[in-house]
């Protein structure tokens, strides 16, 4: 009787080797899982930059739509706070062949003169009727 309980006690729990195993398999499964969220986190902080900057955009396309000057103004640069943070953007008016239509680009971005933009508007604009 002795020896049945002897050889049930070393059948019960796992070795070394398959706790080690299973440790491993866990943390590079946590790995993993952290690399998603870290890439989960960018995009979402990437998407909410651009949403941010396509409202400055949509704000200055709408201010320049209710300004009653013609032809609006070229090269206009400003900077806006919004959601805590100083978007600067900038209006580019192009000529088209009607010389009663413009065509306004805006573009903002997080600082002044970069090349990189987070946002970039563009409308057409008529001259009112006197």
């Amino acid at each position: 009787m002795s020896i049945n309980s002897s050889a049930l006690a070393k059948k019960c729990g796992f070795t070394l080797i398959e706790v080690m195993l299973a440790m491993a398999v866990f943390a590079i499964a946590g790995v993993a899982l952290l690399a998603v969220a870290d890439n989960n986190y960018r995009h979402i902080s990437h998407l909410e930059e651009q949403m941010f900057a396509n409202w400055v955009a949509s704000n200055q396309l709408v201010e320049l739509s209710l300004d009653k000057a013609w032809p609006p103004k070229n090269n206009r640069k400003g900077k806006v706070e919004m959601a805590g943070r100083t978007w600067y953007w900038q209006q580019n008016v192009i000529k088209t062949t009607n010389k009663e239509l413009r065509a306004v680009n805006i573009q903002v971005g997080l600082t002044e003169g970069d090349k990189l933009v987070s946002a970039n508007l563009m409308t057409y604009l008529a001259q009112r009727a006197p």
